[in-house]
């Protein structure tokens, strides 16, 4: 039976890019855009940058001719994707160092480091007039997509919301006596007996674990505990949540989760590969996952080392003061695509995107080729094993994705489909605003302090009564002034 994706989704995730060099600019000099026009049938060649694709990697290089070839028959004109190198290290640190050089590519992936191209130096285009002018990336767009473009207009990312979800296995969850007790009321009593249980029935090390820092456990407690949003109101005044009474509160539990072996000890020093193998091995009940494409890996690999009734549950936030996974930082996008202001080629650029975004760009895009990641039966897409080998390139979005894939190989689990459905149940947008750049040293220290603070209280290493001296601590580093400015943009 045919089984088709089309999933409206208001929060959703990512993963993903471009690289290379364009054009040379002197430092401080302006240079106005010669356009295309649309009746310009000459070749165009684009440089980007794009990360994790290589001009020696035969994959990369066959994915790129066939975008080029999509892009040149929509537009009547040849068109060519050329990739360049970029040097080695963290790719924010390579984007800008090529940046600095000089070389402006004409389509940009950033992952981090955009802010001071984009403000500062000034060499982003505002990609608004573009989106607006679109059809298939504004049928993509999202409610936060939105107002993330509207605040920052400088990136583009189409995925789902990087919103994380914890989840459980299946039998696991079912064999658990508190487990309908939690999903009638996921309060933080019953989720902390569900925790007991879980370790109990399974011989657990630790309930839940996380890979060196609470943002996952935040993801089902901060709402309950009144930690709605990185700005809360104490009296007619904001203030930052993490030096708030919520805070104090959501910690002192933390810290009790901790010394009943409920989470895993070991939680400073995991990271992400030892985070997810002490799920699939069964040495922890719960993780937490990126909505989507993240949990849909979970719930494969763990139905491939467990079996079938190992498949994932997704569970509910925490219920308390209020009830909300993470709220979705609306400032601007983490990561996503820019079109260079220096560019003569910006219209092409973003062509390349709007096909990306299209039926045909979509298929190739998710699915690979057909005979290698999926072959026809009946008129229905049938995914091969190779599927697992392959990721979007460009927008990971499954909104309007409406190909005939069989139910008997899905792109999504259920257990995808689910996050994805839970995250736009229990969805809000965060308040959270760009850190001036006369404030991020002091920021940057405040947030230090934080972190320290809040590992050795939930360690065992300081006591929450020391909470108010941390907070006293916290302003005198800047955070007082950070604090002052937000009440003067918050409304």
């Amino acid at each position: 039976m045919k089984k088709t994706i089309s999933y409206l989704l208001v929060m959703g995730m990512a993963v993903l890019s471009l690289a290379g060099c364009g054009k040379k600019i002197d430092s401080g000099s302006t240079v106005l855009s010669t356009q295309d026009t649309t009746n310009d049938s000459s070749s165009v060649t684009i440089k980007a940058v794009i990360k994790d694709l290589s001009a020696d990697d035969e994959v990369s290089v066959k994915f790129l001719e066939a975008v080029s070839s999509g892009v040149s028959k929509e537009l009547g004109r040849e068109v060519h994707i050329e990739l360049a190198p970029i040097s080695d290290g963290t790719y924010s640190e390579s984007m800008s160092l090529l940046l600095q050089s000089g070389e402006i590519p004409d389509l940009m992936y950033f992952q981090g480091g955009d802010y001071q191209f984009a403000i500062t130096q000034g060499i982003l285009e505002d990609l608004n007039p573009y989106v607006n002018n679109s059809t298939n990336i504004k049928a993509l767009m999202q409610p936060f997509n939105n107002q993330r473009l509207a605040n920052y207009p400088y990136l583009l990312w189409l995925s789902p919301d990087r919103i994380k979800v914890p989840v459980v296995r299946q039998d696991w969850f079912d064999a658990a006596k508190s487990s309908k007790a939690l999903l009638d009321n996921p309060s933080t009593e019953n989720y902390k007996a569900f925790f007991k249980e879980l370790k109990e029935n399974n011989n657990l090390k630790a309930a839940f674990t996380v890979p060196g820092d609470i943002s996952e456990l935040d993801t089902v407690f901060n709402v309950a505990f009144g930690v709605k949003s990185t700005w809360i109101k104490e009296g007619d005044k904001y203030v930052y949540a993490k030096v708030s009474n919520a805070e104090k509160e959501k910690l002192a539990f933390y810290a009790d989760l901790y010394k009943e072996g409920l989470l895993d000890n070991e939680w400073l020093t995991k990271k992400w590969d030892t985070k997810e193998s002490a799920f699939y091995n069964g040495e922890v009940g719960v993780v937490s996952g990126t909505q989507g494409s993240v949990i849909n890996i979970y719930n494969n690999k763990m139905v491939t080392q467990n079996g079938e009734n190992a498949k994932l549950v997704i569970l509910p936030p925490a219920k308390g003061a209020a009830q909300g996974y993470t709220p979705g930082d609306v400032s601007k996008e983490s990561r996503g695509w820019a079109i260079s202001k220096y560019s003569d080629h910006k219209d092409v650029a973003f062509a390349v995107l709007e096909y990306m975004a299209g039926k045909e760009g979509q298929l190739l895009d998710k699915l690979g080729y057909e005979g290698e990641e999926y072959k026809i039966e009946n008129n229905e897409i049938v995914l091969t094993d190779k599927i697992s080998e392959w990721w979007p390139r460009f927008h990971e979005s499954i909104a309007n994705f409406d190909a005939p894939i069989s139910s008997k190989t899905p792109y999504f689990s259920e257990a995808a489909l689910k996050s994805l459905e839970m995250v736009n149940t229990y969805s809000s947008f965060d308040n959270a605003f760009v850190i001036p750049d006369e404030y991020a040293t002091n920021w940057d220290a405040s947030q230090a302090l934080y972190i320290e603070f809040a590992a050795d209280v939930i360690s065992g290493n300081r006591s929450i009564d020391e909470f108010d001296q941390f907070v006293t601590d916290w302003n005198a580093l800047g955070g007082a002034e950070i604090t002052e400015y937000a009440n003067t943009i918050l409304k």
